[in-house]
């Protein structure tokens, strides 16, 4: 990123700018999010007490920018872990968290309407707060409690250290070990999957509104292959963040190479089809696929991709019921 960028309105222009250069793959697209956010974290710490973090940290997003599965536009997901609290830490860390999310904002970035940001006490926490706060998560089991479990586990590393969020999802992990009643109420958060194949096989598209003729992609095709998947890796422990990533791991962790044939595929061609989306307004738009739009070939290819989703997601339920 260019030097002279120093505020957040010139990477909001810098962004706007160069943001086109980089939608010919997720994987671009991602990383020139990254690279955006990580300059606004800069200039963050650099408008917080003069730059000086009082001990070692972790920044990390979590989400699909955890996941590596962005579209053109974001919304923000992201927390802080530090080393140490006492006053002073737990005062800089909240002024940094505010800071970061604001110039985030500014940049274009709408705020989480869940909450889920580095300005908000829960995510943003020592590390003995956050060790005890996931532990309280899944104790807890209620609703709210597992799906924060869940966001965590997407979390990605920006600024700082990876040990930080290595080893509280090494707590995660080696709690469902001993209580596998948790792992069931990780599924039973994401079990119902919207039904959007009628029963004469046809597409079921929003029939009415600025969506008319639509599918909603993130509720009806990348959910159920992204839940499915991360409730698989938490169990078998792995800690990958991209859901390609954990499908491949998940290969060669166990046998669910049946399963899990054809997912990665599917998955990539689901990227390919958000990638389209880039002439949207809002963030809500870049979750909407125009199926009559499409042609023959590609409804087809999309049907199945749909089907093949709600298949694997069925899968992982009966797993976890059994206790497999």
């Amino acid at each position: 990123m260019e030097t002279d960028i120093g505020t957040y309105a010139s990477i909001k222009e810098w962004k706007v700018k160069n943001i086109s250069s980089f939608l010919d793959d997720t994987v671009s697209l991602n990383k020139f999010h990254d690279q955006v956010m990580c300059k606004v974290f800069d200039i963050a710490i650099g408008r917080v007490n003069k730059g000086s973090p009082p001990c070692e940290f972790s920044w990390f997003i979590t989400g699909s920018g955890g996941r590596f599965e962005q579209g053109v536009i974001s919304d923000q997901d992201h927390g802080l872990i530090y080393a140490i609290s006492n006053v002073e830490n737990d005062i800089y860390f909240k002024k940094l968290g505010e800071e970061v999310s604001y110039g985030l904002f500014i940049v274009g970035y709408p705020y989480c309407k869940g909450n889920v940001m580095s300005s908000n006490s829960l995510w943003c926490k020592s590390m003995h707060e956050w060790k005890a706060q996931l532990l309280k998560w899944m104790e807890d089991e209620s609703w709210d409690a597992i799906r924060y479990v869940q966001i965590f586990y997407d979390a990605r590393v920006l600024t700082g250290r990876n040990f930080f969020v290595e080893e509280l999802k090494m707590v995660i992990y080696q709690y469902q070990l001993k209580n596998q009643t948790v792992l069931k109420r990780f599924m039973a958060n994401v079990t119902h999957v919207k039904n959007i194949i009628g029963p004469l096989g046809q597409i079921l598209v929003e029939q009415h509104g600025m969506y008319q003729g639509s599918v909603n992609l993130k509720y009806a095709a990348f959910l159920p292959y992204v839940n499915a998947i991360r409730v698989l890796s938490i169990k078998e422990g792995v800690s990958e963040t991209s859901t390609l990533d954990r499908m491949k791991c998940l290969k060669q962790t166990k046998d669910y190479s049946k399963a899990l044939k054809g997912c990665e595929d599917n998955f990539l061609t689901l990227l390919k089809y958000r990638l389209t989306l880039f002439q949207v307004e809002s963030y809500t738009d870049t979750h909407y696929l125009n199926i009559e739009s499409l042609q023959k070939e590609q409804r087809k290819e999309i049907k199945r991709i749909l089907k093949d989703g709600k298949k694997l997601h069925d899968y992982v339920i009966a797993i976890i019921d059994k206790g497999c």
